[in-house]
């Protein structure tokens, strides 16, 4: 067994229930982590044996680009996209930051996790 993870992925999205937040947006910070059998990419140094971090990466872009008003509900639609595109068996962690979230206080992150 081994673990993928892609981590940092910078995005700025417009989610929130707020009105002003789907016209001003806000920074958002993802990692995706991937669980499994990696064997046979390790033997064959074959890119089409594992997961592409590339791609990871495009999807999460994509699915943050369509806004939401809960990171909840783009973390389940990031994590339902990488379950389609890459065989059955994996087991996946999207991780969701929404950075200096607008709420009363000072508050750095909002943060979700979401695995399956």
């Amino acid at each position: 067994m081994g673990v993928i993870e892609v981590n940092g992925i910078r995005v700025f999205a417009y989610h929130g229930c707020l009105k002003e937040e789907g016209v001003i947006g806000g920074a958002y910070c993802l990692d995706v982590r991937v669980e499994g059998d990696f064997g046979l990419a390790e033997r064959s140094d074959d890119l089409t044996t594992t997961v592409d971090y590339g791609l990871v990466a495009a999807i999460v872009q994509e699915e943050m680009a369509i806004r939401s008003r809960l990171i909840e509900h783009v973390a389940a639609r990031i994590l339902e996209r990488l379950k389609q595109t890459w065989r059955p068996g994996l087991h996946w962690r999207v991780r969701v930051v929404k950075e200096r979230p607008p709420i009363h206080g000072d508050v750095d992150q909002a943060i979700y996790t979401i695995e399956g």
